[in-house]
């Protein structure tokens, strides 16, 4: 049963069509009626003494399904209509651009740069319907502050017409987490770390505590590097920053403000992408190179069907979801990506991250099935940002990218550019889902969805909208996990522990000793197993930046921070 909704999900996700997202919903609701009932079956035994892998599988069983539907007769149904018609309507979506901010020409350009970032086509199409994957492109590249705004605001505001959808569904998913002895889904989903739901939600605050302050000082610079940029209108020095001006769209990563920043004397370190255009980098041969790091460390090479059954570019002809993830569609060795890649630093990484998934998925595949994840789902994220983080520029040298590895002077810039990426994502990876802890809850509301996100955001990032948005908005709608019901806090814990992860001694041995562990054993365990250590520490992050905080501290001596 999992193996066919795995398939006829890939099948959805890379030919979306009235017809496959008909088989997505009748399968989904199939596939969430035998997880219930075997939840609720599990649920029977929880005061049943048992051996401790038994327990555990229990456990599994009940924690399986992220949305549960209740046994009421239909509820499964419309709980797999809503889940699919959320997932397509957020990857087929487009916004017009056309009679806003852009004049004619400017808007022309800006689409080339889009959709022929190499200059050989003078017949692209330069439509201004601009698909989802393209405003995130456009965000990293554009720098007028009017242009941001409309690309930014256009798309939060097309996020309000899943709210309804969405609501629903957190009805239905609420009953159904009840059924199985949670207070609601949010309770459901902090139960799947081997401790007590409440006090994982105190271990979470309790990391973010430890890398604060260096978010903060990185905040500071950052909203005065802007202002010097942009003018104290667009960027006034004691206010949260807007949005729409980072670089992304959801502001999550600033990485693509490398040109903005100025660090120390070597400048902001090193345009990969830049490189890798230089370097005749097609797709492939960025999937390619990925393989090739793995392969150094000793893992096999990836199978043959891997290539022929992959998206490893954005299909011309029909409409898919290009969010970047990795399947194991028989949980044995049809290993696959699916992505719409470009030739961008961006990809670049996140070809690496998206691999190693796929290693982890390869090395556990000989676990039982329902140990065969991470050994928490931070875990699985993990893997691939510590894999990410040898994109060095020592690793460009023996790939041939870079001629030599810039000398000392540049480390700074190089910490930024990392720190722009992994130190700009904590508070908004421990955010996501701290939202939807409130929403299940009943805490926010439908109609305070909006006022409940924005809060949570100026609160933890320390940014704001380029100006008010409507009370009946849904723009915690326009980043692909909510809709797309995928918990978040994976991704912070990621960003925890992949520092934990990186520089260990033998890492090829331990990381594949790990790896096959699967969720066999508590990740304590698999923690350990690794790192000698038991516990998730920010304190590694902080080492790893000392420089740069130090470097930051004394940038931003007299300035106004915080807001």
């Amino acid at each position: 049963a999992y193996e066919e909704s795995a398939r006829v999900q890939w099948v959805n996700a890379t030919y979306i069509n009235h017809d496959t997202d008909w088989l997505a919903a009748r399968n989904a609701a199939s596939l969430t009626r035998l997880t219930v009932e075997l939840a609720n079956e599990a649920a029977r035994y929880d005061d049943v003494d048992v051996a401790e892998d038994v327990r555990r599988k229990l456990n599994f069983m009940k924690l399986i399904i992220t949305v549960p539907a209740p046994r009421t007769p239909g509820a499964a149904d419309e709980l797999a209509e809503i889940s699919t018609r959320l997932g397509s309507t957020y990857s087929t979506r487009r916004i017009d651009l056309s009679g806003g901010a852009f004049s004619p020409a400017e808007l022309a350009a800006a689409l080339k740069r889009v959709r022929d970032p190499a200059g050989n086509n003078p017949d692209t199409d330069l439509s201004p319907s601009v698909r989802q994957n393209e405003t995130e492109i456009l965000m990293r590249q554009l720098r007028n502050p009017a242009h941001l705004e409309e690309v930014w605001t256009k798309w939060n505001d097309y996020a309000a017409g899943m709210k309804n959808d969405y609501a629903r569904m957190v009805e239905i998913a609420n009953e159904g987490a009840r059924e199985l002895g949670y207070a609601d889904v949010g309770e459901l989903w902090r139960s799947g770390y081997d401790m007590p739901p409440q006090d994982f939600a105190a271990e979470t605050d309790r990391l973010w505590a430890q890398v604060k302050p260096l978010y903060d000082q990185l905040h500071c610079h950052v909203r005065a590097e802007l202002n010097e940029k942009y003018g104290d209108d667009a960027v006034p020095l004691d206010q949260p920053i807007r949005a729409d001006l980072l670089g992304n769209m959801w502001a999550q990563s600033w990485g693509a403000l490398g040109d903005v920043m100025t660090v120390g004397e070597g400048g902001g370190g090193v345009d990969v992408g830049a490189l890798l255009v230089a370097g005749g980098y097609d797709p492939l041969k960025m999937v390619k190179t990925g393989e090739s790091f793995f392969s150094s460390l000793g893992f096999e090479k990836l199978p043959a069907t891997f290539w022929t059954r992959s998206q490893i570019t954005k299909p011309l002809d029909r409409e898919v979801v290009c969010h970047a993830s990795a399947w194991s569609l028989d949980f044995r060795d049809d290993l696959r990506i699916k992505m719409c890649t470009t030739v961008s630093d961006e990809d670049f990484t996140t070809v690496h991250h998206e691999l190693g998934h796929n290693y982890y998925q390869r090395a556990y595949n000989k676990q039982p099935l329902l140990f065969q994840n991470g050994a928490n789902d931070g875990f699985h994220e993990a893997i691939g940002d510590m894999v990410a983080l040898s994109i060095t520029p020592e690793y460009l040298v023996q790939i041939g990218l870079l001629d030599a590895a810039p000398p000392a002077s540049q480390d700074l810039g190089l910490l930024m550019n990392q720190a722009l990426d992994k130190i700009a994502f904590l508070p908004f990876g421990l955010l996501v889902d701290k939202f939807r802890w409130q929403v299940f809850s009943g805490e926010i509301t439908p109609d305070r969805y909006n006022d409940g996100w924005w809060a949570l955001r100026t609160q933890y990032q320390g940014i704001r909208p380029p100006a008010p948005r409507p009370a009946g908005g849904f723009d915690a709608g326009s980043k692909y996990h909510v809709p797309g019901n995928v918990p978040y806090t994976r991704y912070f814990l990621a960003r925890i522990l992949q520092f934990s992860f990186y520089g260990s001694k033998e890492v090829g041995e331990k990381f594949n000793a790990m790896m096959e562990m699967g969720a066999s054993r508590p990740w304590p365990d698999a923690l350990e197993a690794f790192t000698g250590s038991r516990q998730m520490d920010g304190s590694a992050i902080v080492e790893y930046f000392a420089p740069l905080m130090e470097w930051l501290e004394k940038e931003n001596a007299g300035r106004q921070c915080g807001w």
